[in-house]
């Protein structure tokens, strides 16, 4: 596995009344720069940002922070009763790390979530970015079709049996660094061809094997509880999210079709869509640079 630079701060805050729960972070870039907070995908952790990404930060004096949702890297299991009670986490992050104002950006699973601290502090959230994310299940903004059509059936019983699995993953990844490489590898020949290309780059594939090795091998619940929740109301209507969205979706996504996208989009009151020719579920990783800086543009708009 190639090199990979390390975060420059890494830890974990305490978060929620309960003194016990705690959020892992993982900062990228310059301390005293504008704020990104990046949301890892279902699976993921703290540290699944790209490395051009990192680059890009310390170059430009941006601050990147990666975080881990409960039960997985540092973040101690939770469940949340839906998406929106994250944001009052992130948000904790955040004052604890002296920040005030940033964007956010939600890859995948993250997107929810993304979306929900913007709803939660459109005082605080300059713009969101969106890779490919998830879209509600249930309710007024609900659309059918992809994976989430077979977590919504998984979903009762990943409430009962999602930690166990998850401490069961958590073990076998703790002793699975061998093998880790050659499973992303297989992966990787199995998805589409965007995806296959991506995961070919050593350090897109060393970026996966360190958050999955940091993340996951300590505990591997949250992908579970992800699924859970994402099964639910998310605790807010779509429409009333009016931070600028800014959403990239692969026209050739096998897992979060790009139908979503144009879906959530249209309900979006300021969104503007990025589609990805020819790409897959993971591209966006890929323009990691220019989504920063689209996002960036936004910032440097008039609110």
């Amino acid at each position: 596995m190639m090199d990979i630079d390390r975060p420059k701060i890494e830890g974990s805050v305490a978060v929620g009344d309960e003194d016990q729960r705690r959020i892992g972070f993982a900062e990228f870039g310059s301390a005293t720069g504008r704020a990104l907070f990046w949301l890892h995908g279902t699976p993921g952790a703290r540290r699944q940002i790209p490395t051009e990404a990192r680059a890009f930060a310390a170059q430009n004096g941006l601050r990147i922070i990666g975080l881990d949702r409960p039960g997985v890297g540092s973040s101690t299991p939770y469940s949340y009763r839906n998406v929106a009670e994250f944001a009052h986490d992130l948000a904790t992050v955040a004052d604890s790390l002296g920040i005030d104002e940033f964007a956010v950006i939600g890859l995948s699973g993250g997107g929810p979530y993304a979306l929900g601290v913007a709803h939660a502090f459109p005082d605080r959230v300059v713009a969101a970015g969106i890779l490919g994310g998830v879209a509600p299940t249930v309710g007024p903004d609900a659309i059918p079709g992809g994976a989430m059509r077979l977590a919504q059936v998984a979903a009762p019983v990943l409430g009962v049996a999602g930690a166990p699995v998850g401490w069961a993953l958590s073990s076998l990844l703790s002793v699975a660094r061998p093998i880790a490489d050659p499973a992303i590898a297989i992966y990787g020949r199995l998805s589409p061809q965007g995806d296959r290309e991506l995961l070919a780059r050593p350090e897109f594939r060393a970026m996966f094997l360190d958050d999955l090795l940091h993340g996951g091998s300590r505990r591997m619940e949250a992908p579970f509880a992800d699924i859970v929740v994402f099964s639910r109301d998310w605790g807010f209507r779509v429409p009333e999210v009016t931070v600028p969205v800014r959403w990239w979706h692969g026209d050739r996504d096998h897992i979060i079709p790009h139908s979503h996208g144009e879906h959530m989009v249209s309900v979006l009151p300021d969104a503007k869509m990025f589609t990805m020719h020819g790409e897959s579920h993971l591209g966006a990783l890929g323009l990691s640079v220019e989504i920063i800086t689209e996002l960036l543009t936004v910032w440097d708009q008039p609110r």
